[in-house]
């Protein structure tokens, strides 16, 4: 039976260049995005010699220094839920508030900010471990 390809899970990091978190986040996400195409590649040659983590799932990383769209942002703040609202825009409590805040100063947005859009998980942070957890967790759905 033929079964199409999975596509690749979309992860994106809302980056700011001047930020020294974002900068890690990136750098984190860069490293784990090559380790996976590489180990994909080793598998695939069927030499797994150099493979660093055979269960880490390739994904697709989106990096951009562009603010979310206004759905972009309805939509990871349903992902955070109602608790965690002021972890994406600094100092809302509600999603009306957010949007509110948001459109007066789009600053407030915090970054970095990682999106797993396929699985529905936000990450507001640039912990190694954390990032790398949201990572590992996308093979198990």
């Amino acid at each position: 039976m033929f079964r199409f390809p999975k596509s690749l899970d979309i992860i994106s990091l809302f980056h700011k260049a001047g930020s020294p978190a974002s900068v890690r986040a990136a750098t984190v996400l860069k490293q784990a995005s090559a380790n996976a195409t590489e180990a994909a590649t080793e598998d695939q040659a069927s030499d797994h010699s150099h493979q660093t983590d055979p269960h880490r799932a390739s994904f697709e990383l989106n990096i951009t220094e562009d603010l979310p769209t206004t759905d972009q942002l309805q939509t990871i703040l349903e992902y955070v839920g109602k608790n965690k609202i002021s972890s994406v825009i600094d100092g809302a409590y509600t999603e009306r508030d957010a949007h509110k805040k948001y459109k007066e100063n789009a600053e407030s947005f915090q970054r970095p900010l990682i999106v797993d859009w396929n699985n529905g998980r936000v990450l507001v942070s640039d912990k190694e471990s954390e990032i790398l957890k949201m990572l590992n967790n996308l093979n198990k759905k």
